[in-house]
Formats: structure tokens, C-alpha cells, sequence
């Protein structure tokens, strides 16, 4: 069992996330289910070796920026395919490959060399990246990597 666990906070719909979740990514699995008055109360979810924690706790609570998660991405594809299923059925779009799904939570749909450009240690070349990604709402690789090498 992993020692931190994100707990996630939803209104009434933890099971409807739930399914978006495992349809987004594909390795996903449910870990497990509680049900109360045959509705799902709470449960957990495994994504990529990671569990999730998911709650019905009512109105209380919503999702802020101030916590996203964050999915590095091998190839365009990959990018593509994970903003467009978590923008699914009302989600949006934000800047800088920020995107809040239907649910309001923040995901973060990342290339993984972005993180390598931005500190690389010849800062035009970062800043070019930097400069390139700030225009961008869903994040381009080619467009990126375009930018790394002048």
C-alpha cells in the first residue's frame, strides 16, 4: 500500500469521475467500492500504479488550482488523447497545458521534455521554450521542441 494517498472530494458524483478516469487511462482499475442506499459513498482508483482516494461529501468542498495533477506525456498522441478525454462533457481549457475537467479538478497535461528545456542550463534556449509554451493553451511538442533549437 503506498504511503500518501490523494483523497478527492466530490459533490455526488465520485463514481461518475471514477468512470471518466478509467476511460481516460487505460491501465486504470478500481481498487474498491463502498456503497450506501446502492449509490457509491466512496472508493479508490488506481491509475498508473498510483491510488486516488474518491469521496461523495456533498457541496462543501470544491476543487481549486491550488492542487492539479500532473501527467507527463511520452508523445503528441498521448497529450492529445488525455486533454481531449478529460475536456470531455464540459471540461476547459486553461493556459500552459492546464486543463479543469467536468469535475473541477486541475490536471496538467505535460510533454515530457518540458521539463528539461525549461532548466536547461543555456537560458535562451529556455526562455525561448518558456516564451513559446506561455502562448499555448494545450501544449505542442513539435512547437517546443521547435523553440529548444532555435
Amino acid at each position: 500500500m503506498q504511503k500518501i494517498t490523494p483523497f478527492l472530494w466530490f459533490d455526488n458524483n465520485a463514481e461518475e469521475a471514477m468512470n471518466l478516469y478509467l476511460s481516460v487511462f487505460k491501465d486504470g482499475r478500481i481498487v474498491s467500492i463502498q456503497r450506501m442506499d446502492g449509490k457509491v459513498f466512496s472508493g479508490t482508483l488506481e491509475l498508473f500504479g498510483q491510488q486516488f482516494h474518491f469521496l461523495n461529501g456533498g457541496p462543501r468542498f470544491k476543487f481549486t488550482e491550488a492542487i492539479s495533477l500532473m501527467v507527463d506525456c511520452k508523445t503528441q498522441e498521448e497529450v492529445d488523447a488525455y486533454w481531449n478525454g478529460l475536456l470531455q462533457n464540459g471540461g476547459q481549457e486553461q493556459a500552459c497545458g492546464w486543463l479543469k475537467d467536468r469535475f473541477g479538478l486541475s490536471w496538467q497535461i505535460i510533454p515530457e521534455n518540458l521539463g528539461r528545456y525549461l532548466s536547461d542550463p543555456d537560458r535562451e534556449k529556455a526562455n525561448r521554450v518558456m516564451q513559446a509554451m506561455l502562448k499555448m493553451v494545450k501544449l505542442d511538442m513539435v512547437a517546443l521542441d521547435d523553440a529548444y533549437n532555435g
